[in-house]
């Protein structure tokens, strides 16, 4: 007889359960009563309560550190990155249409006015890297001028004279580069240092230059630079930078004190006012809820794992010793 009470109520349980599952309003009813219970729990339990951060740190290292990068996850970012270079929408909008001329001149006004760019350009100039640059190119470009007049093609007199200049001025190479070496590294301290002042100005101009030429350019254009090989090959050095970078202590260094901060910050922070600080909002959580909820339960319900999933997670009770001393009054 208890058996036969406990599957009666066990099917009453299952169907009172899927009623509140299925039926949209009780649907709403649930959740509101969901969400509004456990907020008022969160409203008084702090971040440091609920979990700690060592925990933290274990999965975030699981995760940005253990977890494994090959596979398929390299292929998929790969094959996301093929589409979306692909994709018609690149040929369709203008530059200008994702970012318009005002937006990008406020945009290089900002990163032309920060501290950082005025220090960076300042490095770069005054750099003796620079100064080495500049005199490398010049030298080059006269080894270059001499080896083409060296072999000129075609005839006349001014052929004729440039080969003639060229094969003088073999023998002498090696005092000429020393020479153009000097005076393009005295020449060119002088000119960087002099225009030191004017960098910001120069870098603000050539990028406003460079976008009006093209803000009626298709983004597509971007793909007469970068090809849909170099794609590929930017994800696969990223892949194996965050393969290498992941296990140094630097990094977990970093990742250990981003999570200190969060915990000395917020460690004291009721849940509530956590998720308001990140943006979410009982709304939002009542909005996904409701989105993605019913479409989910009619799948499983159609499929018949709904019925299964309550019967598995009910059925131990009503065949429990605990059940059958409640029906008998002896509990």
């Amino acid at each position: 007889m208890d058996i036969d009470l406990a599957m009666r109520v066990l099917d009453a349980h299952v169907a009172f359960e899927k009623r509140r599952l299925r039926d949209p309003a009780a649907f709403l009813e649930l959740i509101t009563e969901e969400v509004d219970g456990a907020l008022a729990e969160a409203d008084v339990l702090t971040l440091a309560e609920a979990v700690t951060r060592e925990q933290i740190k274990a999965v975030a290292h699981k995760y940005a550190v253990q977890f494994p990068v090959e596979g398929a996850i390299p292929e998929l970012v790969g094959e996301v990155a093929a589409r979306l270079y692909n994709h018609r929408v690149n040929d369709e909008m203008e530059v200008g249409e994702v970012v318009d001329t005002r937006h990008f001149d406020d945009l290089v006004d900002a990163i032309a006015g920060m501290e950082v760019t005025h220090r960076l350009l300042r490095m770069v100039l005054n750099s003796p890297v620079t100064v080495d640059a500049c005199v490398e190119a010049v030298q080059r470009a006269v080894v270059t001028a001499v080896d083409d007049g060296r072999h000129v093609e075609g005839g006349g007199l001014a052929a004729s004279l440039r080969g003639a200049l060229s094969r003088l001025a073999e023998p002498a190479m090696p005092v000429i580069e020393n020479g153009v070496g000097r005076i393009t590294r005295t020449g060119a301290r002088f000119v960087l240092r002099g225009n030191s002042n004017d960098a910001d100005e120069v870098l603000i101009d050539t990028a406003r230059e460079t976008w009006r030429k093209h803000v009626g350019d298709s983004v597509g254009t971007f793909r007469e630079v970068v090809s849909a090989d170099d794609v590929e090959d930017i994800v696969v050095l990223a892949f194996e930078f965050w393969r290498s970078f992941r296990d140094t202590d630097y990094f977990h260094a970093l990742l250990d004190e981003g999570i200190d901060h969060v915990f000395d910050k917020y460690g004291d922070t009721a849940l509530t006012e956590l998720l308001a600080e990140l943006g979410v909002s009982r709304a939002d959580i009542m909005e996904e809820a409701l989105r993605f909820g019913p479409s989910v339960l009619e799948k499983l319900d159609e499929r018949g794992y709904l019925d299964a999933l309550l019967r598995r997670r009910l059925a131990p009770f009503y065949a429990s010793a605990e059940f059958r001393a409640a029906v008998a009054g002896t509990g």
